[in-house]
């Protein structure tokens, strides 16, 4: 009885025992198990950090894309007209400064015209100044121009030909290629029909790309150098109010004796004149005239 016992305690304490031993190796998996999600979330952390750093690296590579293009925007080809009109005491003392000025700053002028126009006796000159000077002087001159009489009339315009230029470039570049390619084809032909056809479209491609050249060249200069309009004119000299003559009854006594007087001296003296002119006339054949005449009075007697 006593054998029976140790031996059924002995196997309650193996159960028991065995239990507790299954219950740590569960706890220890389950231990492990936490420990493998907690690793696999640091690792999805890690990789969502990872992108956010990644996307944070491609944010600042577009943001300085962005301001690398913003860099290359700011240098913009940019046509700059402007266009007075002035009122001057002197054209051509006004045209001169205008043309000094415009040298002065490495420009020239492009063209000129002058008009003089009248109203009765009064005379006064009309005229255009077109200017062309470097961009980066173009605010300065404008301004100082602005000096030289009185302003009646102001603008300035801008024109942004980037995009055409960019443009212009980039159909210039594909048609360079197409001549070479053209050109190649043309060394290799072999029949006059090839040769033909290739030579046509050759000579097409490169008037396209002359004119192109000659397009972009315009629109460089018209950037390197902007054009000012000036307009000048003459202030119109004011008309002569003429002064009214004195009434009859406004005039003094004195006045008019004096004026009476000198009309009978006036008169004196033109008869006196007539006199001397006519007297030779009188004594060369006024004189044989009258002898004539007294003589034939005399015979009918």
């Amino acid at each position: 009885m006593a054998r029976r016992r140790w031996t059924t305690a002995l196997l309650v304490m193996c159960i028991v025992f065995a239990g507790c031993s299954g219950g740590g190796v569960g706890s220890g998996g389950d231990a492990a198990e936490s420990e493998a999600s907690l690793s696999n979330d640091d690792a999805a952390s890690t990789a969502r950090a990872e992108s956010t750093a990644s996307g944070s690296g491609g944010d600042a590579g577009s943001s300085g894309g962005s301001a690398q293009s913003a860099g290359a925007r700011s240098d913009r080809a940019i046509i700059k007209t402007g266009r007075i009109a002035l009122t001057v005491d002197s054209f051509a003392s006004a045209r001169e400064q205008v043309g000094t000025l415009a040298r002065q700053t490495g420009g020239y002028v492009a063209t000129s015209s002058r008009e003089v126009r009248g109203e009765g006796n009064r005379t006064w000159t009309v005229g255009v100044v077109r200017i062309r000077v470097p961009s980066e002087e173009y605010t300065a001159t404008h301004d100082e121009i602005t000096t030289y009489g009185e302003v009646r009339d102001s603008s300035q315009e801008t024109n942004d030909v980037t995009d055409q230029l960019v443009d212009i470039e980039a159909r210039l570049r594909t048609l360079r290629a197409e001549r070479d390619r053209l050109r190649q084809l043309y060394d290799e032909a072999n029949d006059t029909e090839a040769v033909l056809r290739v030579s046509e479209q050759l000579s097409e491609v490169q008037t396209e790309i002359e004119r192109l050249e000659a397009r972009k060249k315009s629109l460089q200069g018209r950037v390197a150098y902007s054009t000012i309009t000036v307009e000048l004119r003459e202030a119109p000299p004011e008309r002569e109010t003429p002064t009214p003559e004195p009434g009859y009854t406004d005039t003094s006594l004195d006045t008019a004796f004096l004026a009476s007087v000198n009309g009978v001296v006036t008169a004196v003296e033109a008869l006196a004149v007539t006199i001397a002119y006519a007297l030779p006339y009188l004594l060369a054949f006024g004189v044989p005239l009258g002898g004539l005449g007294v003589v034939v009075v005399r015979r009918r007697r």
